[in-house]
Formats: structure tokens, sequence, C-alpha cells
């Protein structure tokens, strides 16, 4: 057997023996957690749905701004587990109620500082969908606010930690078998659906005003709206913010990355304009301390030559390039003739990283995914985008935890709250 076929087995069976030492299915006897959860469209209920599934839990809240979510999601939510959850408007009443000890947080990222930030206060646990924030100052005061709560479990949803083909990607570039990363290449294309972007009326079940929150108030349109606000500039920020930051987070904990010295972006929208407004076409030169990570998403409907290799990681080393994504690994070993090795992993991302969270509320064990890891993942892209929107070259000054020498790009590491909310960074 070639000396990479026993390191490819090898890598896979340690992913295996990882996953298993997290104890990931145990169940405790004791009581069952009980769950709020704010925000309960389309992910807050996944979410919702992955506790239900872990078992050993009782959602007893939920909270969102459109009464018809909340209905849909309390009817439904009674089906799966023989009761009904309390219906809350407001966060703020949600976590003012009695008997809560954790909280999912399904909402767009430019309201999960205040929530977030809140519930620590309120004293209870927190799951954290991504990204962890907006900007880059509320990342940096979430990450603060948990380490001053350390009595608080506090997961960031960054699923792709769970994934068996990164981990096992992971041992084999550990190992040396892909001799020294000389550069990667990370990837989503895929065809973005649209909505109507007319400005018009909201639906009567939703209050706009409180969906917008600290965030600027926009017209509304089904383009902004639930589900595909991800591209829009002011809730969502984007396709690399929204998804492909999951990809950007593997990479970093694959290679065991910090945050990038220097970035610099280029892209723009070409196809959908007056449809999406964050680039639909985007390339993106991280520049990090070990090697260059180099983004790249089309979305807007292209047929791509190699779909297969639509979403993942290729990390291209001296010895081989290993090609990762959520459930496969393929290593393709340097010099003609040399046989591709390719293995799946399944796993069920969501519920693994949901069973890891709830295990650690049980154990009172700090959660893997801290948020002050999280904000560097999200910082990373928040980056990105900055240099983006601003044209410039981006130079991060870890340390101090800024954009020397740029003014303009400067200035977007915050967003300044609509009143009456107040941002929570104080540096």
């Amino acid at each position: 057997m070639s000396t990479n076929r026993r390191a490819f087995l090898g890598s896979a069976a340690a992913a295996g023996t990882l996953a298993a030492a997290r104890g990931l299915g145990a169940e405790d006897a004791a009581k069952p957690i009980r769950l709020g959860v704010i925000g309960t469209g389309w992910y807050g209920m996944v979410d919702a749905k992955a506790a239900l599934k872990a078992g050993g839990v009782e959602i007893v809240a939920i909270c969102d701004v459109d009464s018809e979510h909340l209905k849909k999601s309390a009817d439904e939510l009674e089906k799966l587990q023989g009761k009904r959850p309390r219906e809350h408007k407001r966060y703020t009443e949600l976590l003012a109620a009695q008997g809560l000890d954790a909280v999912i947080l399904g909402t767009p990222p430019h309201w999960h500082a205040l929530q977030m930030i809140a519930a620590l206060e309120a004293g209870v646990d927190v799951y954290c969908e991504k990204p962890l924030a907006y900007d880059v100052r509320e990342g940096r005061a979430m990450a603060d606010a948990a380490k001053k709560h350390p009595d608080r479990v506090v997961q960031v949803g960054f699923q792709r930690r769970q994934s068996k083909a990164f981990q096992a990607a992971k041992a084999f570039i550990d190992a040396g078998e892909a001799g020294r990363i000389v550069q990667v290449d990370v990837q989503i294309h895929y065809k973005a659906g649209t909505k109507d972007a007319t400005p018009q009326d909201p639906p009567a079940s939703l209050d706009w005003d409180l969906w917008c929150g600290p965030g600027p108030k926009i017209p509304y349109s089904p383009q902004v709206g639930h589900h595909n606000w991800r591209l829009e500039r002011t809730s969502g920020h984007g396709h690399l913010v929204d998804w492909g930051i999951h990809l950007i987070d593997a990479t970093r904990v694959v290679l065991g990355l910090d945050m990038p010295k220097r970035v610099i972006a280029a892209g723009g929208i070409y196809q959908l304009k007056g449809k999406i407004t964050t680039p639909d076409t985007l390339t993106v030169h991280f520049d990090f301390e070990r090697c260059p990570v180099v983004w790249r998403h089309r979305i807007w409907g292209a047929e791509e030559y190699a779909p297969e290799v639509n979403n993942g990681v290729f990390f291209y080393g001296e010895k081989a390039t290993v090609f990762a994504t959520d459930q496969k690994w393929i290593v393709i070993p340097a010099g003609k003739g040399k046989e591709r090795l390719e293995r799946e992993e399944k796993a069920d991302l969501g519920l693994d990283h949901m069973k890891e969270f709830l295990a650690c509320v049980r154990s009172r064990k700090p959660a893997p995914c801290t948020p002050e890891d999280a904000f560097r993942s999200t910082a990373t892209v928040q980056l990105a985008m900055i240099a983006h929107e601003t044209d410039s070259v981006v130079i991060w000054d870890a340390s101090k935890e800024e954009i020397p020498g740029n003014e303009a790009a400067a200035k977007l590491l915050k967003r300044e709250y609509r009143a009456p909310y107040q941002h929570p960074y104080r540096g």
C-alpha cells in the first residue's frame, strides 16, 4: 500500500475517532434543557428541529417579528414536542420570562450582537447562528461579553467544524502528507434565487421597522425580506459573508490560521443588477501568515465546467492537492499517473453541532466554537467586503484590531446604529 493511501485511510480513521471522543449523541437523564428560539424563520426552525432531534430538550418559548412565522412555528413545534411554546414578538420579553436555560439565535446578523449580549446578561446559554455579527466592532463586543460571562456556554453556528471530511483532510495535512501548503482556493458557485425587488408595503403580519432594528430602515421588498436578506448589503452583507464564511472558517481550522494580514477584493454586480445589492461575482485574496487563500464566487447562474467542485476548498501542497467539501475529500498526488484517492464522509453537520452545544450545556464545559474564534472568521470576511466596498487594499493590524492608513476602510469597521438602539462596542 502506498504511503499516500495509508495516510489517507489513517486520516479518515482519526477523524472518526475525534468525533467519537466528543461524545456526540450521548443523552443526559436529567431534566430537559429549556430552550427559547429567537427568529423562527427558515434557519431558526432548522436549528430548533435539530435540538428536538438531538433529544433532551423542550422548546418553551419562541420569538419573531412576523406574527405568521410565530404562529406557524408554534403550531409545528406543538406537533413535534406535544406542548405549545410561549409566543413573543420581542426578544426582550422572551428573555425576561422565567424558566429558560438557553436560547437559539436564528435572526439576521444585524440583530445578533444585541440579542446575544442580552441573553448572556439574562443568565442563559446561547447558540448563535453565523456570521457572529454584522460589523467587526459588534463581533469584538460579543466576544468580550462572552469572556465576561465565563459561566455561560456559547456556541456559534459554524457547522462545517463537524465535517468528518474536513477533519480527515486536516489530519492528512497535519501529518505532512500533502507537503507544505503553498496556497488555498475556496469557492461556492450557485444560482441565487431572486424575488421582486420593487419597494412595496410589507405584509401586515411583519413589523418591518422592528425587523430592520439597529440597521438602517430600508424600503421593504420581497427581495430584502425573509430569506433573501442574505444578499442585501444592510443585513446579510452578501454571499461570502452569509455562506462562504463556512468554508473560510473551515480553512482557518484545517490550517490553524488566525486572521489575514492583507486583503484585496475585486468584483461587482454584473448580471443581477437591480435585484441584489452585493456582488454576484467576487474574487478575494487573503494574505495569511501561513499561505494565501483565494475566495471566488459566481452566483448568477453560470454553467460550470466542473460542478462537482462548485462548493469546496482546494489545499494546494508541494506533495499533493487536497480537495474537501462537506461530505467528501479527495487527494490528488503530485506527479503523472498517480492514483487519486477519494472518500465520502457522511454526517448530519447541523445535528452534530447542536448535539455538541447541548452536551456542553449539560456538562458546563465551554463549547468548542467560541465567540472569540468565530470573531476571527467573521472579521476575515468582513474585511473582504470592506476591501471591495472601498476599492482598496486593506491591511489588518491584528494587535490593535485596526486598519492603519486607510480612513475610508477603517470607518467601515463599525456601523452606527439607528436610534434608539445603541452599538455595544465601547472601545
